[in-house]
């Protein structure tokens, strides 16, 4: 069964509080998923720990129920990120 953005969204913000998590569906399928995560608590962490520290928020769920995940993430006012 397809993972819901708003169960993506919830799982990533119980790990992460102050996170802005934005979810779009790629696919229409409800496995192929972007997502976008901005959080302070990323300052000074490197991409591939900010990115862990999201698969870490979603509990196993990828490679399962969660199918794809593309995924970007930053820092508030950081380079890169979508609306600043």
């Amino acid at each position: 069964m397809p993972m819901d953005a708003h169960d993506i969204e919830a799982m990533i913000k119980a790990a992460i509080p102050d996170a802005e998590v934005t979810i779009r569906d790629l696919a229409g399928d409800g496995d192929h998923y972007a997502a976008t995560v901005i959080s302070e608590s990323f300052r000074g962490k490197s991409r591939v720990q900010q990115h862990q520290i999201v698969y870490q928020s979603l509990q196993g769920q990828m490679g399962g129920v969660l199918h794809a995940l593309a995924l970007q993430t930053g820092v508030p006012g950081g380079p890169g990120v979508p609306g600043t």
